[in-house]
């Protein structure tokens, strides 16, 4: 860790994005987490791959699932880097990747990499199964 974040504090930052931030939809807390300078180095599709990109991909998920709720399997610290899976639930009540609102109970998984360091969120990689979840909303036929 790089100057004085523990790894049980790096643990609790990530998880307070997930838990407050994803979760309850707390962007005055998004912006205390995250450095100005973070980088996200797996970009979601239609969002940069800075803060302000995550910043929109945190506001279309709470308007596509305004019940978003995460829910954290386990997490792992090697060095300064959190590693977290999570899954993701919610009902689609607003427009998603072009799909209008259907009603339908979601959820998917999640495997988040974010770099902590001087207590704040400096990077991100990570995988969603976004296959699933456009299969969950009717934008790709199931697989049979």
């Amino acid at each position: 860790m790089t100057s004085n974040t523990t790894s049980e504090a790096a643990k609790k930052i990530v998880r307070t994005n997930t838990e407050q931030v994803q979760g309850q939809g707390d962007f005055a807390l998004f912006e205390k987490l995250f450095a100005d300078d973070f980088v996200d180095h797996t970009p979601q599709p239609g969002t940069t791959p800075d803060k302000d990109g995550v910043r929109v991909l945190y506001h279309r998920l709470r308007e596509a699932f305004p019940d978003f709720n995460p829910v954290i399997h386990w997490q792992t610290v090697d060095g300064d880097v959190v590693t977290t899976f999570k899954t993701y639930h919610g009902t689609h009540r607003g427009t998603l990747f072009g799909i209008a609102p259907t009603g339908r109970k979601i959820q998917f998984e999640t495997v988040d990499a974010m770099r902590v360091r001087d207590g704040k969120i400096t990077d991100h990689w990570g995988v969603a199964n976004l296959f699933s979840l456009m299969q969950q909303l009717g934008g790709l036929p199931p697989v049979s």
